[in-house]
């Protein structure tokens, strides 16, 4: 009879974790889209090229706090309560960049980044209670996947309406819209129960206990900051510089340019699932995380120095395979520390992966954005750039030797 109940309870959680994938995927397209459309948006927002970039990079700065929030709340409030407030405040982040003025653009991305913040980590939040821990990391790998999967959509599907006459207001009233329904149905969705277990348990920690406990575990900072150095390539580079450095440095035409870049989501829809899948099947988690790493200096160092062996697209999209190795720290940090810090420790990757992704970018902004449009060497110019991204794989390889291992074969030795 338990039995019977528990597998009815672990039903409707899969049910909840699928419906939230939704919100996740939104995440994504919306985070992306920007790169498709900076011409209109800068000048909706009455900026230069550049400036529209500092106010889409903003998403990070709320993206890495509220991460620290949302696994907070996952941990104090539950999965219903947590989703549905994260998808509410993105909608209005959406429909606050209907309003043409410097201040609603920066202040609709700030509230993008925060409601974002809340979508990953409440996806494996649900997963973690819907699957068992020998399925977790495929479960995130296929979570990752159909969040990488609207990255490809804010760019393979939303560029062509671009150049096909569609309006950003149309765009950003439809996303808001949407998400905001999306808000609503999370809420009726999931198990009620979840927030009533949280609230009847009397041997809960208190509020920043979660996060004393996770970030005083090096292992946790050595996930983070992996996690972080393999995902910048795609979120800053990918998501919001390649098209630009596509036309500029190589002279492709905007519909080129943008299928290349769409390339690399398109690789993680493929990439987390598989590498997840088989740190599930060998039972270890640093190999692949190594292999997936080298994929991607391999895909970059033909991208930069052997254009004419395959096209840039292809490069793009290997290169979205191996980053799809980001998400198996996300596996490591759940497995490094205790089950009942599940939501903290990936509000606690969330924020360092992407406070990594924060302190990166200006970084490369002013490294090698600026000197788009005025450098004389466009070829040595990509060169410089993509080695920047090649340099931090390494680094990021370098520090999975700190790593312990977690997988399902380490527990039985």
């Amino acid at each position: 009879m338990d039995h019977t109940l528990t597998k009815s309870h672990t039903k409707y959680y899969v049910i909840a974790w699928v419906f939230g994938l939704l919100f996740y995927f939104l995440d994504y397209v919306i985070r992306s889209a920007p790169a498709v459309m900076i011409p209109e948006l800068s000048s909706n927002f009455h900026v230069s090229s550049i400036g529209l970039v500092t106010i889409v990079g903003t998403y990070y700065y709320t993206y890495s706090i509220c991460s620290l929030i949302a696994g907070m709340a996952l941990d104090r409030f539950g999965a219903k309560y947590s989703l549905f407030a994260g998808a509410f405040i993105l909608g209005l982040g959406c429909l606050l960049f209907l309003i043409s003025s410097q201040f609603a653009g920066t202040a609709g991305r700030l509230l993008q980044g925060a409601g974002c913040a809340f979508a990953f980590p409440g996806c494996v939040y649900l997963a973690s209670k819907g699957f068992s821990a020998k399925s977790l990391a495929t479960a995130i790998g296929f979570t990752q996947c159909f969040g990488m999967l609207g990255g490809s959509a804010g760019q393979f599907i939303v560029g062509p309406w671009m150049e096909n006459g569609m309006e950003i207001h149309t765009f950003w009233l439809w996303s808001g819209l949407f998400t905001i329904l999306v808000a609503v149905g999370l809420w009726f969705v999931i198990p009620a129960n979840d927030a009533k277990e949280i609230a009847n348990n009397e041997k809960r920690p208190s509020l920043l206990e979660p996060y004393k406990i996770v970030f005083s575990n090096p292992q946790s900072w050595y996930c983070g900051i992996i996690s972080g150095l393999l995902f910048a390539p795609t979120t800053i580079f990918a998501m919001t510089w390649a098209v630009a450095f596509f036309q500029k440095d190589l002279s492709f035409d905007f519909h080129t340019a943008t299928i290349a870049s769409a390339m690399v989501a398109l690789g993680w829809v493929f990439g987390c699932p598989i590498l997840g899948y088989f740190t599930d099947k060998i039972g270890r988690r640093k190999p692949i995380l190594r292999l997936g790493a080298l994929i991607m200096i391999a895909s970059l160092v033909l991208l930069l120095y052997f254009p004419d062996l395959i096209p840039a697209k292809v490069s793009m999209f290997m290169m979205g395979i191996g980053s799809g190795a980001a998400m198996i720290p996300y596996s490591i940090i759940k497995e490094a520390n205790p089950d009942f810090v599940k939501g903290s420790a990936t509000g606690a990757i969330n924020f360092i992966t992407f406070g990594v992704t924060t302190l990166v970018s200006p970084v490369f902004s002013r490294l090698f954005g600026r000197s788009l449009e005025n450098t004389a060497d466009k070829i040595q110019h990509f060169q410089q750039a993509g080695m920047f991204w090649i340099v931090g794989i390494a680094i990021a390889i370098g520090i999975s030797f700190l790593l312990k291992e977690t997988g399902m074969k380490s527990k039985q030795i």
